[in-house]
């Protein structure tokens, strides 16, 4: 009933939109999340879905995956409240990653800074040109569009959460900090509501273990992609075998259930990588990875060594892994 509830009340924010969308303002080729159909304007002639937008983010989930979402999303949101997500005003924001001024998520942010620069200066800089369109998904707050766009490129955020706090209406305090402000739609990995190849890059932002299926993501994300481009997955957890990602998904879920009330597992998300389930995915999509691994610092270099002195389950690493679409 609770899930119903609040199936319900996403539904009812995706009626209350003011005014139409001017797909032209965004310069961005969408198509119907529900059937893929191309869309000449906002309303979808095949099967009906329309595409609105409230307080300056797109909508673009059809009722059916809102409902399917519903729940992970109220979870997902109580935990990051709890966890302290989210700033009172613009300094907060402006600061990420480099500066958490909560004080309450610093050796994640520091993580997230350092991933950022890799990205920068290994992968994204040398590789693309100013004002190159970058596809930044599951944004979150949408830090990583504000730096990209402060970067010389020209992001477009993507996530499920819509919320101002930590999610893509969180942008509005990047407003007026950037020399263009970027367009944010709330969608999900799997049915990205862009036609294809028109972006330059795409970035899983710390979000492609959100995905429920690994292939069907990169797939979508390769889609939107122009050949030549390139695809990254940055600050997903890397376990060297199945035992160890699984031991961490169960120690979490018991941790989340004593402190927030919720486990957190209404969908089934593939939640972590390994070395073979990149190997699968090289050779069903035919690519390639380039593997880049940030320094995060000696005390994060000898986690592994001090895991298995004390015979815990080995600590997650991050790489960054990018593929050029051919």
């Amino acid at each position: 009933m609770a899930t119903d509830a609040i199936a319900q009340g996403l539904e009812m924010k995706v009626a209350e939109f003011g005014g139409a969308l001017d797909a032209s303002h965004f310069d961005l080729r969408l198509r119907c999340p529900q059937c893929s159909a191309a869309l000449p304007c906002l309303a979808c002639a095949k099967c009906g879905f329309r595409l609105r937008k409230n307080r300056g983010v797109v909508h673009a989930l059809p009722p059916e995956r809102a409902a399917h979402f519903a729940q992970f999303i109220a979870d997902y949101e109580h935990v990051r409240t709890a966890e302290g997500r989210g700033g009172a005003n613009d300094h907060f924001y402006l600061g990420l990653p480099y500066r958490d001024l909560s004080g309450r998520n610093s050796e994640q942010w520091q993580i997230r800074a350092r991933t950022y620069d890799c990205m920068i200066k290994r992968v994204l800089g040398p590789a693309l040109p100013a004002g190159a369109r970058v596809l930044d998904l599951g944004a979150g707050n949408c830090w990583l569009s504000f730096r990209l766009a402060l970067a010389g490129f020209m992001p477009c955020a993507v996530d499920l959460l819509a919320n101002e706090r930590d999610g893509l209406g969180a942008a509005e305090h990047y407003r007026g900090h950037v020399p263009q402000f970027f367009p944010r739609f709330q969608a999900e990995l799997a049915h990205l509501p862009f036609q294809n190849e028109q972006f330059d890059a795409a970035v899983f932002n710390a979000s492609f273990h959100y995905a429920e299926n690994a292939e069907a993501a990169l797939q979508e994300a390769f889609r939107c992609v122009k050949s030549g481009g390139v695809v990254l997955i940055c600050d997903t957890p890397l376990y060297s075998c199945e035992e160890s990602g699984e031991a961490m998904i169960s120690e979490r879920r018991v941790a989340f259930l004593r402190r927030y009330g919720t486990d957190s597992s209404s969908i089934e998300s593939i939640e972590y990588l390994t070395a073979e389930r990149l190997q699968n995915l090289e050779e069903h999509l035919s690519i390639v990875w380039r593997v880049h691994a940030p320094r995060y610092g000696f005390r994060w270099a000898m986690r592994p060594f001090l895991a298995k002195i004390r015979k815990r389950r080995e600590p997650a690493r991050f790489r960054i892994y990018a593929a050029q679409k051919a």
